[in-house]
This record gives structure tokens, C-alpha cells and sequence, in this order.
């Protein structure tokens, strides 16, 4: 039995924790909120005995084995030391940094004390995902990868509000390409490699953040074009285009629904059974990973991980999208 720590008592936590109690070896056996009382009020929901407010009396706890990290993009650096310092495994959410140096530094604290670190991008793991990698050969030469992820944020009315919710603060590290432009990067470097040049634009506002952006990843044979947005909508599938015929994707983030379009006219549908709380397979890969005595998960690697950073750096360079952590 791996017993988890959470850090993070929202939305997003609740998702992992619904896809948790389905894998028989993990115990949640700590909450950690900022405040007692949200403590105590998500420790009831999931009828968990031991709450802490103090970061570093958790990270020292003998009542733990393993760190959810799903708190604000710009705590993710300091908060993952110190759990690995203290011989905790860490699950840390996308992006599992601010930038470049603080991920490189997360990675050598990781491998010095020998202890599990892995990015939680879920999409890695999926059956159906596993599934575009598995029959990718049959488009033939891939000339271009097309990814769309726009979703419109109830946050953004509160921002127009003259409010400054976490999603366009860059004090958190945060915007649309860190957000959920980071799931459009990880499927083409995983896949493809990295780029030989990238041209990217984006809408910054008024906070310092960026509201949308959109980026041409050039290869020697192929162009990867990725659109991301937290200011508008989009209903664009995403494709993979071969000479021999393309591959169509519902989600970027988490495929469900998965055809190949054939150049003859045919239609073959490679969508594999997948279960609707799909953060589980991260979950299970991660648990299988501590009970094994791996500190690298050989899906989502340091390397990926690494990349795809520094892709997003590169993106943000461009654009002049800046956030307090990189003066750190």
C-alpha cells in the first residue's frame, strides 16, 4: 500500500482522487491546505483522519510515502524539494515547473537523493493515445501534426471583472500556453522530437499573461502547428497527416475518439476502451514506479520533461511572457 499526501484541494485533485480509489494499493493518509478548515473539509469528503497547514511537518511525516503536487504552477519548484529532500516520491502536475532551471534543478535534487520524481501529464498514458503511436506507421511519411486545444475559462469573465484570479497571474507562473498550451507541445516531442525552429505568436494581456498563442514547429519533413486559447472556444478536431492518409483525434489532452482517414476512402477506427476517470493510468504507472525502486518514469522522462520546457521557454522568449520565478 503507497500512502499519498495531496496538496491542492480543488478541482483538479478531486479528478485524481476519483481515479485513485480505483487502484487497491493506494491510501490517500494526508491533506494539506493553507487553512484548517478547508483541511478539514476535504479530509471529511475523503474520510481521511490526518490534516496538515505546515508544509514541511508534512514533507517530514512517517505517515506518507508519496506527494501529489497540484497546487499553483509557481509553487511546484520549492514544494517538490522538499518532499524529495525528505525521501517523499512526488507527482507533480503539469507544467511541473516554471521554467528551464528550476525543472533542472528538480531533476538533480531528484537523482541525488535517489527519489521519485514524475511530471503528471496524463495524456502520455492513455490507451488511446497509446494507440495513435501504435498505428502512426500506417499514414506513411507524416507531413504535418495539426493540434487545436481552445477552451474558453470562467475565469477569464472574472478577469474581465477587473478581478486577478491564479489563471492570469503571473505570479503564479501561469496562461493559456502553461495552462493548456502544454498539452499540444507533449504529444509532438514525444512523438516527433524536437523541432529545428519555432515561429510562435501570442495574445498577451494586460496582467503579463497570455490569453492565446499559436506556433509553427518546423522539422527537416514535416511542420507541427499548435493553437491554444483560455479566451475563446474552439470544436477543430486535431490531425496527423500522411501521405497515405490522416489520423483524426477528438482531444488533444485525452483521446476518446480516434480514426484513420485513408487516401482510398477508407475509414478504420483505432479507438481503443478507455475509463471515463483516466487519470488512473498516471496513477497506476506512478505506484508501480515506487514499488519497484525507479525514480524515472520511462514514459513521461526527465527528457520529455525537459523538452517540452524548454520549448515553452523558447515560446515565451518570443512573446516576452515573463513571470517573477524567472528573476528567482
Amino acid at each position: 500500500m503507497i500512502r499519498f499526501g495531496i496538496i491542492g484541494t480543488n478541482f483538479i485533485t478531486e479528478r485524481f482522487l476519483e481515479a485513485a480509489k480505483l487502484i487497491k494499493n493506494f491510501k490517500l493518509n494526508a491533506v494539506y491546505s493553507r487553512t484548517e478548515k478547508r483541511a478539514k473539509e476535504f479530509a471529511i469528503k475523503y474520510d481521511v483522519e490526518n490534516i496538515f497547514t505546515n508544509l514541511e511537518q508534512l514533507s517530514k511525516s512517517d505517515l506518507i510515502d508519496a506527494i501529489y503536487i497540484a497546487s499553483p504552477n509557481s509553487l511546484h519548484h520549492d514544494q517538490t524539494l522538499l518532499f524529495l529532500q525528505n525521501n517523499k516520491s512526488v507527482l507533480c502536475e503539469k507544467p511541473i515547473a516554471s521554467n528551464l532551471k528550476e525543472l533542472k534543478n528538480m531533476i538533480e535534487v531528484s537523482k541525488k537523493n535517489k527519489v521519485l520524481l514524475m511530471e503528471a501529464l496524463k495524456g502520455s498514458f492513455l490507451p488511446n493515445y497509446i494507440s495513435i503511436k501504435e498505428n502512426l506507421y500506417k499514414i506513411g511519411k507524416v507531413r504535418k501534426y495539426i493540434s487545436n486545444f481552445c477552451q474558453y475559462s470562467s475565469r477569464y469573465d472574472k478577469y474581465k471583472n477587473n478581478e486577478l484570479p491564479n489563471t492570469f497571474n503571473p505570479i503564479f507562473s501561469n496562461g493559456a500556453l502553461m495552462d493548456i498550451g502544454i498539452y499540444t507541445i507533449y504529444p509532438l516531442i514525444d512523438i516527433f522530437g524536437m523541432p529545428k525552429n519555432i515561429k510562435s505568436e501570442s495574445l498577451l494581456l494586460d496582467s503579463g499573461v497570455d490569453g492565446q498563442g499559436t506556433a509553427i514547429l518546423e522539422y527537416n519533413e514535416m511542420e507541427g502547428i499548435i493553437n491554444y486559447s483560455k479566451i475563446s472556444n474552439s470544436k477543430l478536431f486535431n490531425e496527423i497527416q500522411g501521405e497515405k492518409g490522416t489520423i483524426l483525434i477528438d482531444k488533444i489532452s485525452q483521446p476518446s475518439d480516434i480514426k484513420i482517414f485513408y487516401n482510398d476512402g477508407s475509414i478504420e477506427n483505432i479507438t481503443k476502451n478507455q475509463i471515463d476517470q483516466n487519470m488512473y493510468y498516471e496513477i497506476e504507472h506512478f505506484i508501480n514506479l515506487i514499488e519497484n525502486n525507479i525514480i524515472e518514469s520511462p514514459i513521461n522522462t526527465f527528457d520529455l520533461s525537459l523538452k517540452v520546457m524548454s520549448i515553452i521557454e523558447n515560446i515565451r522568449k518570443q512573446n516576452s511572457i515573463i513571470y517573477p520565478a524567472d528573476n528567482k
